[in-house]
This record gives C-alpha cells, sequence and structure tokens, in this order.
C-alpha cells in the first residue's frame, strides 16, 4: 500500500507504510514466537492475515483550522491541523463522512478547538462504521455551547447521510491529551449501532470499545469458538468482555458465561445482544475483573480474558494459578505484556497460537493462546 500523506512525511502513524504486506505479516510472527520462545510445547497456527488498505472500522479524528476551513485529520508538532481526509486504511464508507461533515461545520458555523490558544469549541469527529455500511458519528465539544445549533440542523446532516443511524456529543471540557470526556448527549433515536459479526448481532454504543477492523474480530472470535467448542467446558467466564463478542460467540445451551466488563455502556449493549438471540445461562456484569475473581466463590472450567495493552496483571495471573480452572484462552493486543503474564502462570501450558493481523501498516498485532493447566 501507498500513502501520499506518508510519503509527503505529513503523517507517520502508520509505520510499516510502504513495507510490502508479506514481510509485514512475517515480521509480527516473528516478533510474537521471539517473545513467547520460552513456551516450547506450543503450536503455531498460521496466522491471519487482514486486506492491507481500508480496514480501519472507526476514525478518531482532530478537528482544527476555522469554522469556515476546517481539517479533519491529526495535529503537527505546533498543534496546527493536518487533513486526512482520504486516509487509505479508513474504509470508504468513513472517508465518504468526512467532506459532509467539513460541510455541516462550515455552514453551520462550529468553530473548532484551537489548541494551542485553548479557544474554541469542537475537539474530535469520532465515526464508527457497522459491517453492513451504518454509521456511528460523535461530535465531541468543550461545552454545550454548540449543542442547540447542532441540534437543530441535524436533519440536514441526516439528509445528507442516511447511513448514519447513531449521533451523539461528547462533552470533554478539560485541555489535555484525552479523546473524550464522560458525559455525552445522545442526539438520535437509535442509541446503538449494530455492528453484525459473524452469526451474532453486537450492539454498540457511543462509549463502548470494538475492535477497529471487522473481519479480524469477527476471525478472532471464530477462534475462541473454535477452541472452546473443542473443549466442551460447562462453565466459562469471558473478562474484559466489552460488547460481548467472545462471550456470545461461545454460547451453549449446556454452558454457563459470565462475561464482565468495567464499561456499563458496554454491559448494556451485551444484555441486548443477548436477549435478542433468546441467549439463557449468560450473564453480564459491569465491574473490575480482578476484583470479580477474587470475590467470587467458584471458578469456572475455561476462562477468556482480552485484556487492553497492560495486560492481565499478577494479581490476576495469581488467582487463576490458586484456582481449578483448567483452560484459558488469552487473546492479547501486547505481546509483551503477554509474555510477562504468561511468565506469572507456571501450572498452565500454552498449546496453541495465532496471530491475527488487526493493524495492518503498524507494527501492531493480535495474538491468540490456548493454555492449559499442567497435568
Amino acid at each position: 500500500m501507498r500513502c501520499s500523506y506518508f510519503d509527503a512525511a505529513r503523517c507517520r502513524s502508520c509505520t510499516l507504510m510502504g513495507t510490502p504486506y508479506g514481510e509485514q505479516l512475517s515480521g509480527k510472527q516473528a516478533h510474537c514466537q521471539t517473545l513467547l520462545a520460552g513456551h516450547t510445547s506450543l503450536e503455531w497456527l498460521e496466522p491471519v492475515a487482514s486486506q492491507e488498505s481500508a480496514f480501519r472500522n472507526k476514525a478518531k479524528m482532530v478537528i482544527s483550522g476555522t469554522a469556515r476551513n476546517p481539517t479533519i485529520g491529526i495535529l503537527d508538532a505546533d498543534g496546527h491541523g493536518i487533513d486526512l481526509r482520504k486516509c487509505g486504511v479508513c474504509s470508504p464508507g468513513l472517508r465518504a463522512v468526512f467532506p459532509v461533515v467539513a460541510g455541516f461545520i462550515r455552514r453551520n458555523r462550529l468553530t473548532p478547538y484551537d489548541v494551542p490558544n485553548r479557544s474554541g469549541e469542537l475537539k474530535h469527529l469520532i465515526v464508527t462504521e457497522s459491517p453492513d455500511g451504518e454509521i456511528m458519528l460523535r461530535l465531541v465539544l468543550r461545552s454545550e455551547q454548540l449543542v442547540p445549533r447542532i441540534r437543530k440542523h441535524l436533519p440536514d446532516l441526516l439528509e445528507a447521510l442516511p447511513q448514519v443511524k447513531v449521533v451523539s456529543i461528547n462533552l470533554h471540557p478539560e485541555h489535555k491529551a484525552v479523546l473524550e470526556g464522560d458525559r455525552e448527549i445522545l442526539l438520535t433515536e437509535q442509541s446503538t449501532l449494530n455492528m453484525r459479526v459473524n452469526d451474532i448481532n453486537l450492539h454498540l454504543r457511543p462509549q463502548s470499545f470494538f475492535q477497529t477492523n471487522s473481519d479480524m474480530a469477527a476471525a478472532l472470535y471464530r477462534q475462541g469458538r473454535e477452541w472452546v467448542s473443542e473443549l466442551a467446558p460447562a462453565s466459562v467466564w469471558d473478562l474484559y468482555c466489552g460488547v460481548g463478542g467472545f462471550a456470545l460467540h461461545v454460547a451453549d445451551p449446556y454452558r454457563t458465561v459470565t462475561g464482565i466488563e468495567t464499561s456499563s455502556e458496554a454491559i448494556v449493549s451485551a444484555r441486548l445482544s443477548r436477549d435478542e438471540a433468546g441467549l439463557q445461562g449468560m450473564e453480564f456484569e459491569a465491574g473490575d475483573a480482578t476484583a470479580f475473581a477474587l470475590a467470587a466463590e467458584q471458578a469456572p472450567e475455561l476462562v477468556i480474558v482480552n485484556p487492553p495493552r497492560r495486560g492481565i496483571g499478577k494479581e490476576l495471573c495469581g488467582w487463576l494459578e490458586s484456582s481449578n480452572v483448567r483452560h484459558v484462552v488469552y487473546s492479547s493486543c501486547n505481546a509483551q505484556s503477554l509474555a510477562r503474564d504468561l511468565a506469572a502462570l507456571p501450572s498452565f501450558t500454552a498449546r496453541r497460537a495465532r496471530v491475527l493481523d488487526m493493524f495492518p501498516q503498524t507494527t501492531h498485532y493480535e495474538v491468540m493462546v490456548l493454555l492449559e493447566r499442567a497435568g
């Protein structure tokens, strides 16, 4: 893949841009195998390749410039906007939204936030596309000043972009390098974006997390389902469950499944998917994964973990070590923290691993490992 923004040194976010894709994938596989080299019984499955371009289902863009001439993209070292509306890793559906939103900003005089001067209102645009081409659009504002104006003219935006099903405003009053704030104002009647993955209809609310590559997310969940089905545990925990992707994929009439996630928004979404599918024996609760495990009276036969980049940490590793859990399916977006966690789980043997290229054109990837209690 070639990128004019990268070649012109206007954006270097995709650090592997221009590297042949086969080299990218083999490099990620080699990197992961090196980090997990001590696990000699590990069977490495073939890595799962992504499409090279147009794979992102979510764009987090900085709004800068002026209301008359807004930029949608990133900031340079001086805090000025660099427009990236034609970014090649974004899906065509996302790229179709950017110029329409730019026109909406111009017509309705929505003043972008000026980072160096700490003035203005409109900070970020966050857009998510479902596998069916529907869109969730979020505008991050410094205050409520522009909310009435946006609400008044929203019908024009929806007429220009009929694929947009969910629109919200996020309030982020502080001047700091954080993408969004805690408060969300929903502007549409529909509150969730339907994310159809494999045979499961997931629901994404404005502040819920979902993988940025829908095809790789589908492959991730299929791999998890395959391993769990083969082991046929009677009870499963899905820790860091998000909107319930793994939990819903491993549902079975003869199995109890419990999903735990800190985001209450994500739990609402997971419960909605469960209820729509009429699944029994499945519970979702908002809470900390480690605290939930430490307080539980009984452990399940199998635990799925899909933690943030920091990994699951010493406490949860310690609990797994002392429990009678037989298997762990570990999905990691950071092989370094994965290696550290596996070293803290000496009672488990890593049996299988698979790299999934969630983030082409970068050094990042997802890796899944199946762990079995030794003996």
